[in-house]
């Protein structure tokens, strides 16, 4: 990212006055953290714009003739826009009316290593592909599904299947998941 755009690191509250929670209240934009299955800009977007308008302002140290000490430097006039949470068909669960994935910003924090969790992908380790059309066996039930996505990690291996409107069915074990048909590159969905 850093070959097209600058790249900082900003966390929620920081020393020096400039964490993406200390901006917001700079901002005067509020954050909707009890009731984050609503679809409104106060639970989704507004970090977002927050992390955007911190290139633009810092809250940075002054030394005047006769005083000192911090103020934000730089400016952002925040206007509304319109707001709407785009997704797949088919992602709303559990009877929620907008089909989001709340905890989809931990996918973007690196572990202690540094590595951030794999996303996407269409070709498993254990021999089967996304898309791919197979038969899966968890205690003694047989499913027939496509395969549409995986977990390999340390704790735990899994191939996620899915029936034919791409609603998970289950989770199996690699070696319980056999290929019927391979997907031949064509759309599946």
């Amino acid at each position: 990212m850093e070959k097209i755009a600058p790249v900082y690191i900003r966390h929620g509250w920081q020393k020096d006055g400039n964490g993406t929670s200390q901006l917001r209240t700079q901002l005067g934009l509020e954050k909707d953290k009890v009731n984050k299955a609503r679809a409104k800009p106060e639970t989704h977007a507004v970090d977002g714009v927050t992390l955007a308008c911190g290139y633009f302002i810092k809250y940075v140290p002054f030394t005047g003739s006769n005083s000192h000490g911090y103020t934000h430097k730089g400016s952002v006039n925040v206007t509304p826009s319109p707001f709407k949470i785009i997704t797949r068909p088919g992602a709303v669960k559990r009877g929620k009316e907008y089909g989001f994935f709340r905890r989809q910003l931990h996918f973007e924090v690196p572990d202690k290593s540094g590595t951030r969790k794999r996303k996407g992908g269409t070709i498993t380790p254990f021999g089967v592909r996304i898309g791919d059309w197979v038969r899966a066996e968890k205690a003694g039930k047989v499913y027939i599904g496509y395969v549409g996505g995986f977990t390999d990690t340390k704790k735990t291996q899994k191939v996620s299947v899915c029936d034919y409107t791409w609603k998970r069915v289950g989770q199996f074990a690699p070696s319980k998941v056999e290929l019927i048909r391979r997907n031949n590159g064509l759309c599946v969905a």
